[in-house]
């Protein structure tokens, strides 16, 4: 087997587990896939760019299951399409002139954050803070770092929407039909200052395809709300002390 032929099916196989088990929360796999592809040595605007395109893959294939299950609630979702649509491609361009350490080290926040508030809110499913602005606000806000560091966003958006009271499947199944309205702009961005590498481009999609479809029918048949934002958490703290590992030089 030459070794071009393992290299991509390394990357294959990755990203299909990573995508079947973030799709499982409804979220974009490329919150796990780009610290991962940048400790491979992979140019890190590269790996941002490809995880962007993977995340829409694999949400876009959720996102058709969901709608025609009859679980996919467009008019919530709407609000954070339209904000995150305007804000992420301006944090992927600014992601440009932001050094790499920088955003390495955002990307640990960011990954620790999200686990940190999937694990400790426990608020009930009963939604307080339901205002059209508030979901505005946070499409925009998590619109520009996501586009800066180059995930989907929806690691974020989904323990927010938790804090706010949404149910955890309730909030998975607008999360993943929000994520490719962003993605898919910020990864225009990307290439417009980015040398892509289409071949493995093609290989990660077609995974990230398969796992979005395995994950989201695990999710919608396997698993409950609370398991589902416990197994998150807990890949993105382990992924979390494995970057801090690297930067740290240990």
């Amino acid at each position: 087997m030459s070794p071009e032929l393992i290299h991509y099916g390394i990357y294959f196989l990755l990203t299909l587990a990573l995508s079947t088990l973030f799709s499982m929360g409804g979220v974009g796999s490329a919150i796990g896939l780009v610290p991962i592809f940048s400790m491979m040595d992979m140019p890190i605007n590269l790996a941002k760019a490809i995880g962007l395109f993977i995340n829409s893959a694999s949400t876009i294939t959720a996102s058709i299951m969901n709608f025609f299950r009859g679980v996919l609630d467009v008019k919530f979702a709407l609000p954070l399409i339209i904000s995150i649509m305007i804000t992420t491609p301006i944090g992927a361009w600014m992601s440009q002139y932001v050094q790499k350490e920088i955003i390495e080290w955002v990307l640990v926040a960011f990954l620790v954050v999200s686990a940190l508030l999937l694990i400790f809110s426990n608020r009930k499913t009963k939604v307080v803070y339901n205002k059209a602005w508030i979901l505005y606000l946070i499409g925009g806000v998590v619109g520009l770092v996501s586009g800066t560091i180059g995930v989907g966003g929806g690691s974020l958006i989904m323990p927010l929407l938790i804090l706010l009271g949404f149910d955890a499947k309730k909030a998975a199944y607008a999360i993943s039909f929000v994520i490719p309205f962003s993605t898919l702009g910020a990864f225009a961005t990307y290439l417009s200052f980015v040398d892509m590498d289409w071949v493995l481009l093609g290989v990660v999609t077609v995974a990230a395809i398969i796992g979005g479809y395995l994950g989201d029918f695990i999710m919608h048949y396997r698993l409950t709300p609370k398991q589902v934002k416990k197994l998150i958490a807990v890949v993105l703290l382990l992924l979390a002390a494995k970057m801090i590992y690297k930067l740290l030089g240990a």
